[in-house]
Parts: structure tokens; sequence; C-alpha cells
């Protein structure tokens, strides 16, 4: 809140009617950013001992992704759980190998807070080395926004991991097949 002093003017040189008419500014500005905000997501990768790289193919193509529009990165963040059950944190922009992926640094808006970080190092293997990756889909942000701007709201959202589809489906067709070695 901005104080104003006894000749009507707010501490940062602004009168009060100005000092207000930004505050509003900022709150449309901040109103119409959320209206285009996609839907955001994370996935925590992890890697066994030994295995512990994400370079080349994955970065690049997440790079593409990124250069797209089709997502925008929030967060990257590695984790590594060493033997003795230690956590070690490195934020992106003190990662080095990541090729591309370290162009994508100033979109980076650190949605990942440390207790997040705790809890995933909490569940890997020790001496793992976990990436954090937290991205807004871009590509969905203009239907939200067409959405709201017609009366709908978001009243569910979910994610179905793609290996429990694969298995769904598998076992639809064996079902199918048993099905048609029955007639």
């Amino acid at each position: 809140m901005t104080e104003t002093s006894s000749n009507g003017t707010s501490n940062d040189g602004l009168s009060q009617d100005d000092a207000e008419l930004v505050a509003e500014e900022i709150a449309l500005e901040m109103a119409e950013a959320d209206a285009e905000l996609g839907p955001i997501d994370f996935l925590v990768i992890e890697f066994p001992a030994g295995q512990s790289t994400l370079t080349g193919e994955a970065v690049a193509t997440l790079a593409e992704l990124a250069a797209s529009g089709t997502i925008r990165i929030l967060d990257f963040v590695v984790v590594h759980k060493g033997e003795d059950e230690s956590i070690n944190i490195i934020k992106a922009e003190g990662l080095e190998g990541l090729g591309i992926l370290g162009t994508l640094e100033a979109s980076l808006a650190e949605a990942v807070a440390e207790q997040d970080l705790v809890d995933v190092a909490a569940v890997m293997e020790p001496g793992s080395v976990a990436g954090v990756l937290v991205w807004e889909n871009t590509w969905a942000a203009p239907f939200a926004a067409a959405v709201s701007n017609n009366g709908g709201r978001l009243i569910a959202s979910g994610h179905i991991p793609s290996q429990a589809l694969l298995t769904a489906l598998a076992n639809q067709d064996n079902t199918s097949n048993d099905n048609d070695n029955d007639e």
C-alpha cells in the first residue's frame, strides 16, 4: 500500500491519484496475464546412479517446444540425492552442459519451492539425480481465454500417464481378442 504524505504525494513521488491509477493499471495487467495463462504442469524425471544426464535429444526437444511457443519453461531444477542421503539442489542457471536449455533461463520464474524439492528428494533413490521441470502450456492459453470470455470456467483437470493408457488399450485388445475367440 502506498503511504501518502501531508502534501498529497506518495513516498515514491506520485500523487495519491497517480498512485491509485498505477495500482489499477498493474491489477488490470495482472488480470489480463492471468486470463491468458495456459495450464501449468510439472514433471520429475529420476536418473539412477551413474545414468544422470539430461542432455542431447531431450534438451533439444524441450528447447524446440519452447522456441515454437508450444510451452514456456517456468522452472528447471536438478536434485541430487547422495548415497549418504544428502541433498544438493542446483538451479538451472548453475547447470552446465545443457546446451540449448541454457538459452531458456531468461523465462524461468522459479516456480518450485524448496519444500517441493525436499519432497522430491524423499522419494528418490540414494545416488540418483532428478530433473524437475515446470512449464506453461502456452498453446492452450488462447483457448482458456476464449472459454473465460464466454463465461466458462475450469472445473476439473487431470492427466493420464501414457503408460496407463497403453496398458488399458492393450488390455482392451486382449479382451476383444478373447471375445473373438469365443464366437
